[in-house]
């Protein structure tokens, strides 16, 4: 995989988490008596048909390869996207996208446990005062079920961003999508057959744009996480707030207050802070390299 700078890293996670949010705008326009089990199953299903056609070349033997890790993070995913439904459908579509965003700040100690990664003043600084940011958006003032689910998303968006390192690098980001939906593809269709709905095939479509949307922020993920430490890079997927607050606005009338502005800014500057500190810091180091006389101070990793 070519080299990736860690700003071009968080831009993809930025324009992966801006179109998310189109899939969770999707989701949010079902009725409240569609049958998530099978909602969620045909999100898997045409995730695979979509993806389908980009795996066709691969060996086989190179297609199913780590693939325990593939089928831990696929089971993971489909945790999450039941969550996810269940959420989207009860919270304002920015509120539980604001929960959502807890992930980066989850994926800082679970990091520096499975991977010895080395946290920087910078960006645990980054992750608190965006998850601040959270706070002031959602006010919690109490404890429900949809919050709850809301904050469960969070923890299988973390788990599922820091597997990424486990997976085999050679493999191509259309065939780490595919195996990680195929692999939970027969858990969701048993617990479509449990749910005992009716099926009712209405919702395909609207599962079929949602997947084709997640999918693309999948592979940002995917991308990203590949090619940079989740510590540096994480504080982007807050990004997506800004696109949760306006089809908020547009699709569902939701109209942000000034705690959900002073929030979004909390969340916002400190993701362009972090990201023109690591510029900086790259000069730096290559100025260094090619003159060691330029300056004998240490680079701070950021």
């Amino acid at each position: 995989m070519p080299q990736m700078s860690v700003g071009f890293a968080m831009m993809l996670l930025v324009v992966g988490n801006l179109i998310a949010v189109c899939s969770d705008a999707m989701i949010k326009s079902l009725g409240e008596d569609t049958a998530i089990f099978q909602f969620v199953f045909f999100r898997q299903l045409t995730s695979v048909l979509i993806l389908a056609p980009f795996c066709f070349t691969t060996k086989r033997a190179d297609f199913f390869a780590g693939f325990k890790w593939h089928a831990l993070r696929g089971h993971i995913w489909l945790l999450g996207m039941v969550f996810m439904v269940i959420s989207i459908t009860s919270l304002p579509l920015a509120t539980a996208n604001a929960i959502f965003y807890a992930a980066p700040l989850i994926m800082l100690p679970l990091a520096m446990i499975l991977f010895q990664e080395k946290l920087s003043k910078y960006s645990v600084g980054a992750a608190v005062i965006g998850f601040m940011g959270v706070l002031v958006i959602i006010r919690p003032t109490e404890i429900n079920w949809a919050a709850i689910a809301a904050l469960v998303v969070a923890f299988t968006l973390a788990w599922n961003n820091l597997l990424v390192r486990k997976l085999p690098r050679h493999q191509t980001v259309a065939q780490t999508l595919m195996l990680t939906n195929l692999a939970g593809m027969p858990a969701a269709l048993a617990l479509a057959v449990w749910e005992g709905q009716p099926w009712d095939f209405t919702p395909f479509w609207t599962a079929a744009g949602s997947s084709a949307f997640i999918l693309i922020y999948a592979g940002a993920c995917v991308l990203a996480y590949r090619a940079a430490e989740s510590n540096k890079i994480a504080s982007a997927e807050y990004s997506g707030l800004i696109g949760a607050v306006v089809l908020g606005m547009v699709w569902f009338n939701e109209i942000p207050d000034l705690p959900m502005i002073l929030g979004t800014v909390m969340i916002i500057l400190p993701l362009v802070w972090l990201a023109q500190k690591e510029k900086r810091a790259k000069k730096k180091a290559a100025a260094y390299q090619q003159n060691p006389t330029v300056s004998a101070e240490p680079v701070e990793e950021s």
